[in-house]
């Protein structure tokens, strides 16, 4: 970060990074919330993985045969649409031929993890770089196309344009090898209060 003296700032104010706290999800889990929390908002997805989860013992989704079990009319019970039924039904398939093998996922490399990930119905780039982030705890991951991180770089670097992709990913080789860290406190820019000036300060092309 040290290439990058707006970015080395903006950490220095914001403090330690939060974002390898482990989450206690299984892969298989994670997934499948993935699924769930689609065009929602946090508290609509937590509600509905409750409800989904509420239908195995213990809450506890074992495998993902076990969704097999389920009708549709049962998995729109909880609130699931036909169409995030099918992705589930895709995952599940892809899980059980063994397409999809999610024990093999924390020793591949990044771009295969994205491969293996969006071959499944309903997994674009995003959801597969958000589980190598989030889930696998990889270093190194930009997704140069959130909505979000775009919105931190025209912000903290005070672009005229929002910045596309190829951009972002050039900016970013700055960040090397700790990119995943970069995206997080880019995102925590946004909490921030702009400074006073802002409005009068030159902006960037």
């Amino acid at each position: 970060m040290r290439r990058d003296p707006i970015l080395a700032e903006a950490i220095k104010r914001i403090g330690a990074c939060r974002m390898a706290e482990r989450q206690r999800k299984d892969h298989l889990t994670a997934l499948i919330g993935a699924i769930v929390s689609q065009q929602l908002s946090t508290k609509a997805a937590a509600t509905i993985f409750g409800r989904f989860a509420a239908l195995f013992p213990d809450n506890q989704i074992t495998s993902a045969a076990a969704i097999d079990g389920l009708d549709d009319p049962t998995l729109r019970g909880v609130g699931l649409s036909g169409q995030k039924i099918g992705y589930l039904r895709d995952l599940s398939a892809r899980i059980a031929d063994g397409r999809l093998n999610l024990d093999e996922l924390d020793a591949l490399p990044d771009d295969l993890v994205i491969e293996r990930l969006t071959s499944v119905k309903g997994f674009g780039r995003w959801t597969a770089e958000m589980f190598l982030m989030f889930r696998l705890h990889r270093p190194d991951v930009l997704p140069a196309g959130d909505l979000g991180i775009v919105n931190a770089i025209q912000r903290l670097y005070r672009l005229r344009k929002r910045p596309d992709p190829k951009r972002i990913l050039k900016m970013g080789e700055a960040w090397r090898p700790y990119r995943s860290v970069a995206s997080w406190y880019l995102w925590q820019t946004l909490r921030e209060t702009p400074p006073r000036g802002t409005k009068n300060s030159k902006l960037r092309t």
